[in-house]
């Protein structure tokens, strides 16, 4: 009587050991850019919220300062936004990409695009 073998056999645990590898890096490469993307759109909100009679620049030199305390460096607001002010509302339209090294000569880039409006934020 023949015992059916049990378990993985070694070119199908190596095979599963390389595509988690795979994944675990993405997810490492992609994960510091989608959080700061969530950093700055929060404090979009919490600026255009908290301060009703906001300028463009002063806008601008409140989002520095708060990247600037959120160790957000390499991205500079005049660089991914553009701020207009209609109706003494402003609006921040956001739109950056950001490329990161992935494996040899392959990179990923994503693309972060989101518009913002001092009345709808000031709303909820």
């Amino acid at each position: 009587m023949q015992k059916s073998q049990r378990g993985v056999s070694y070119s199908t645990f190596l095979l599963v050991l390389i595509i988690l590898s795979i994944v675990l890096k993405v997810a490492v490469v992609i994960w510091p850019a989608y959080w700061d993307d969530y950093v700055i759109n929060k404090q979009i909100k919490s600026v255009l919220d908290e301060n009703p009679a906001l300028t463009s620049a002063k806008f601008n030199s409140a989002m520095e300062e708060r990247l600037s305390m959120n160790n957000i460096d390499d991205l500079k607001i005049e660089d991914i936004a553009k701020v207009s002010n209609d109706g003494g509302q402003l609006h921040v339209a956001k739109s950056y990409e950001v490329r990161s090294h992935l494996l040899f000569n392959i990179d990923l880039v994503l693309s972060f695009e989101k518009n913002f409006d001092q009345r709808t934020v000031q709303a909820k």
